[in-house]
């Protein structure tokens, strides 16, 4: 088979690789999804949530500003209950959900789609849903959304456990406008990690979540991008809104991109809070070290956490998806990468091992070089203050434009002697200091 077959059969699978799950009908009339829309214009604002119960029983209590509908179903492998409601806002504090109780070990929520809200609870032990429904306001008591949860062995389990559904079609990430006629810039994605229901790592203590950095600082980027002229930035999330990691891949292919910086922020335990620096990821199969490949596993899980059930994606998928990771595009990353650290290392603390690699499924797109930017470690405090500091964001997003500059005008030519880009980039680069990034591969 010729690689360009090969290519389609990547995208052919990279469209299936998105998994839901369908409601229990015992239990809701239908998923938020297919709920018709709320009468009610404002959405409603879910103001506080608490446990009570036992390992026997457990019960989920939501208020709310008004009712709503819902769905609620459960995944295995983890043992997980998900609950989704149309048109959420979430103003819960920012412990909510972070201590579990009976049943429960913890739970999230956020946007899981534009206008759907999602609540994902992890469970210690098999349940079947007993209850889950919304009371109306009454007697000057909100709304309240309830789920009632109740021990089982796991064969019962697995009797209940939703059906995965391989497509999404509501939940796909806005895609970007394609580009004028005419316009051969190069594309840039810029990838804010987590979002929506997946809040990423947090430093609970300071109010610091990773979700909220990464995409201010992915927002900076792209305003200065566009300030150059001379490139095409693509966000894959410009909201709180949670995107798949697939789709966040699908986005950089479609968009044509010429390049793709996922930007994260790391958090160790309390024990390691000494730890701190910067570090660039690039794609490889095997992991660099143990730090690398625990990053990797943790950020892989992010559509688990967002509760999707992936326990049946085709296993043949990671190996074709390496087997297309073209060794030219591997060549550009790890180019880039170097590029990166050279330029932000005299503005961001870098890590005593700077460069590494790893696994990250959103870096497997094979024909767009890609790195992941995890910005510091959230568990350190100087790095915490720094990453926070607005004047530390707007001198790194200044030295990753400048690294990317100088990523573009070392390249081989590719549209002509400037390889297609606009504007003079070698006078946007005068003045840097030299790097060994610009060895053409």
């Amino acid at each position: 088979m010729v690689l360009s077959e090969w290519v389609i059969l990547r995208a052919l699978l990279l469209g299936m690789s998105l998994l839901s799950a369908a409601p229990l009908a015992a239990l809701a009339p239908a998923m938020a999804e297919d709920a018709p829309a709320s009468s009610t214009p404002e959405p409603a604002v879910a103001t506080d949530a608490r446990l009570a119960g036992d390992g026997e029983r457990t019960r989920l209590v939501v208020d709310l500003s008004h009712s709503v509908a819902l769905g609620a179903f459960t995944l295995a492998d983890p043992y997980r209950v998900v609950i989704d409601v149309p048109d959420v806002v979430f103003s819960l504090p920012a412990t909510s959900g972070q201590e579990g109780r009976g049943l429960v070990t913890a739970y999230r929520f956020g946007l899981f789609a534009p206008r759907k809200g999602r609540i994902v609870m992890d469970l210690s032990a098999p349940v079947t849903i007993d209850k889950a429904f919304v009371l109306d306001p009454m007697d000057g008591q909100p709304a309240r959304l309830v789920v009632d949860l109740v021990k089982v062995d796991r064969a019962t389990f697995l009797k209940t456990v939703a059906a995965p559904v391989r497509s999404l079609p509501d939940t796909a990430a806005a895609r970007p406008a394609p580009a004028a006629p005419g316009d051969v810039r190069p594309v840039v994605v810029i990838d804010p990690g987590h979002g929506g229901i997946d809040p990423g790592a947090a430093n609970a203590a300071f109010g610091a979540v990773e979700k909220e950095l990464t995409l201010k600082i992915g927002l900076m980027l792209r305003d200065k991008l566009e300030k150059t002229g001379r490139y095409r930035p693509v966000m894959t999330r410009d909201d709180d809104t949670y995107v798949a990691l697939g789709e966040r891949v699908k986005i950089a292919r479609e968009a044509g991109a010429r390049l793709f910086i996922s930007l994260h922020a790391d958090s160790l335990s309390a024990r390691d809070g000494d730890v701190r620096g910067a570090t660039i990821y690039t794609l490889s199969d095997r992991a660099s070290d143990s730090e690398a490949q625990r990053l990797a596993d943790s950020e892989n899980k992010s559509d688990m956490i967002a509760g999707l059930d992936l326990s049946e994606e085709p296993a043949d998928v990671a190996g074709i998806l390496f087997d297309l990771a073209q060794r030219e595009t591997r060549n550009f990353s790890a180019v880039f990468a170097r590029t990166l650290a050279n330029h932000v290392e005299s503005t961001a603390r870098m890590h005593k091992s700077p460069l590494k690699s790893a696994g990250f499924r959103v870096l497997r797109a094979p024909d767009v070089p890609s790195v992941l930017f995890e910005l510091g470690y959230l568990s350190s405090r100087k790095d915490l203050e720094l990453m926070t500091s607005e004047g530390w964001q707007s001198n790194v997003t200044d030295a990753m434009t400048t690294a990317i500059n100088a990523y573009f005008v070392a390249q081989k030519p590719k549209d002509g002697p400037s390889g297609g880009l606009p504007g003079n980039l070698d006078e946007a680069v005068a003045g840097a200091h030299a790097s060994p990034a610009a060895i053409r591969p």
